[in-house]
């Protein structure tokens, strides 16, 4: 599990601020490297050029596809929400993709899939779950209250119903972080059984060692492209679902 090992790095391991210790890590070493990648994707995208080139082309394809996906859930309300989702649904897609990678992008330092740790995807699912409860309260005041009770139900089953609604939306940022968490340490550790089956084949000589690892290489040639698959799959859910729970705050549906 050395891969999901969270490391301090050049020398920061004895940095601290009021008695706790706030190294450099590795994982923020790649949430940075995934910053800037898409701040250097978006920026090359700003060009406006009137017949747009490739990657003007890619970045407006990426945040139509948000524009259109806010739209579908939300409404003509969802637009003042893409800056925030398309950077969210980016900032994930890459931190996806970057831990995918075979090499590093620096010398000596192994890709890193910060979206595999419950502390880095809680954060983002708690920062979407913080907006909802800012709009619903700002739009609603108390009435936001009312998303607690389905519309007809009837009056002796109110609080039944608002008691189990509450500790349903209560869950959502929990459930909303672990989904990501777990689907891309799954891919990790399946890889990296597969990646043991394979040496452990050819340590064993002749025989049955080879087929061993011919055919967990093969497999894991397979799961390498779906987990490039599971990378954009799961940003798009994350960003889906924050649009959902927004859509909530906006209409109390």
């Amino acid at each position: 599990m050395h891969q999901f090992k969270i490391e301090p790095m050049f020398g920061t391991d004895h940095w601290e601020v009021a008695g706790y210790s706030i190294p450099f890590t590795n994982s923020s070493l790649w949430m940075a490297i995934a910053t800037v990648a898409l701040f250097v994707f978006v920026l090359g995208g700003m060009k406006r050029q009137m017949v747009p080139g490739r990657w003007q082309m890619a970045v407006e394809s990426m945040t139509g596809f948000v524009d259109g996906l806010l739209s579908a859930n939300i409404g003509k309300a969802g637009k003042k929400y893409v800056p925030y989702v398309f950077s969210l649904f980016m900032f994930i897609l890459f931190a996806n993709v970057l831990g995918l990678l075979p090499l590093g992008l620096i010398p000596g330092v192994h890709p890193f899939t910060f979206t595999s740790h419950f502390t880095a995807t809680g954060v983002l699912a708690i920062m979407s779950f913080a907006i909802v409860l800012i709009v619903g309260f700002w739009k609603h005041k108390l009435h936001f209250f009312s998303l607690f009770v389905p519309h007809g139900t009837p009056l002796p089953m109110i609080p039944l119903i608002f008691v189990i609604e509450l500790v349903s939306f209560m869950v959502r940022p929990f459930s909303l972080g672990l989904r990501l968490f777990v689907a891309m340490m799954a891919g990790h550790v399946l890889l990296e059984v597969l990646s043991g089956f394979v040496i452990s084949g050819i340590n064993a000589g002749l025989g049955i060692g080879p087929v061993v690892s011919v055919l967990s290489f093969a497999l894991m040639v397979a799961i390498c492209a779906l987990e490039i698959l599971v990378a954009g799959i799961q940003a798009y859910v994350f960003a889906l679902l924050t649009s959902l729970y927004i859509n909530d705050a906006e209409h109390l549906h």
